[in-house]
């Protein structure tokens, strides 16, 4: 998509900045108010930036500009058979080609998992993956996968399970804290750029 093509919804002042959650007017969804009320019972410092509804990672670039944190891709993946699912966290511009993480994960070719299994499963819908997602995989069913050029990146942004909304804090409350407290683990993986 080129630059011009981004929504203009997201050239104008539509956007609200808060420090920590929402305090508006808005209906927000379970899965939304979860998000915020497990990262203010661990103590977790975020922001929070509402805004139109953002779908392509040109407008979550435009919106996260916002947030002065870099912009990354979360892709829920799953095996042919459909019995294990994976979440990737990965830079925005990076390619991603599954034989690579397939083979490091030593699992048969990865694809992405269906919408169904994804409201299911994260009780998120396509455009709002997150590992935020991960408080509602009460199984682990999920697993999260990190890919290495992360390691260095100290503000972490996010949707919390909607895409109407993002939230930034750091990646070591998010590892350390946030992803045990739902009772998931995380692997490192390093994903070629060609």
């Amino acid at each position: 998509m080129e630059e011009n093509s981004v929504n203009p919804s997201f050239q104008t002042p539509d956007i609200t900045r808060y420090v920590g959650r929402p305090v508006d007017d808005t209906v927000r969804s379970d899965a939304e108010t979860a998000v915020y009320d497990l990262l203010d019972r661990l103590g977790i410092a975020y922001t929070t930036l509402c805004h139109p509804a953002a779908f392509t990672m040109e407008e979550c670039e435009a919106v996260r500009k916002r947030l002065d944190a870099p912009v990354f891709k979360n892709l829920f993946l799953t095996n042919r058979q459909q019995t294990d699912y994976y979440l990737l966290m990965i830079p925005a511009d990076k390619p991603f080609k599954t034989k690579y993480l397939s083979s490091q994960l030593g699992c048969a070719r990865l694809s992405f998992a269906s919408s169904e299994a994804m409201m299911e499963l994260l009780h998120i819908s396509p455009g709002a993956v997150s590992p935020m997602g991960l408080i509602h995989d009460t199984g682990c069913k999920v697993r999260l996968i990190i890919d290495s050029d992360l390691r260095g990146i100290e503000t972490y942004a996010c949707h919390p399970c909607v895409n109407t909304a993002s939230i930034a804090l750091l990646l070591s409350d998010l590892l350390d804290k946030v992803i045990p407290a739902t009772g998931h683990t995380h692997t490192w993986v390093t994903l070629p750029t060609e």
